[in-house]
């Protein structure tokens, strides 16, 4: 039975931080941080599947209900929370998945996290800027962007991981 205060807690943050402060900031074209994503990244390794994809898709609503998109939020959110048990398999193993605890350096040690962050990070980029721009003309730019927010959203995403982590166990 999972602690539901945290990541509601967890949620919360992941929302307000991105509506009131990532989306006023006004850093760069190229940079845009999407620390909603967070929420996600930061699930506990054994979700039901049913309960990552409803989080997934109450995330990718909030979101796009308050950046006024059309749904880029939703469909790029969703598909970072299907294929996130499958990189969790893949980086930390599902043996090891399925003792369950929240994903941490610590939990799943240091390389094994930043390469799941990473992949669901750049998977959740390339879906939301692709979808942005809708166009194939502007390639390197749409690049540019995926890789500089993408950079920018996994040290936000370190330092909220940080702080959510740093008084629970290694399981919650």
């Amino acid at each position: 039975m999972y602690r539901t205060y945290p990541y509601a807690l967890l949620f919360a943050t992941t929302t307000l931080l991105q509506v009131f402060l990532f989306d006023n900031l006004s850093l760069s074209l190229y940079l845009d941080p999407l620390v909603y994503l967070a929420f996600i990244l930061l699930l506990p390794l054994d979700i039901p599947a049913a309960v990552l994809l409803g989080a997934g898709l109450a995330t990718g609503v909030a979101m796009d209900m308050t950046m006024g998109a059309a749904g880029i939020n939703t469909i790029s959110t969703l598909l970072a929370a299907f294929v996130r048990p499958a990189i969790v398999g893949f980086c930390y193993g599902s043996e090891n998945a399925r003792e369950g605890g929240t994903p941490s350096p610590e939990r799943m040690g240091r390389r094994a996290f930043v390469r799941y962050a990473a992949i669901v990070i750049l998977i959740h980029h390339s879906v939301f800027f692709t979808l942005e721009a809708l166009s194939l003309a502007h390639t390197l730019h749409n690049l540019a962007r995926i890789v500089a927010s993408s950079t920018a959203t996994f040290a936000a995403t370190w330092l909220l991981m940080r702080l959510f982590t740093a008084k629970l166990p290694l399981r919650i």
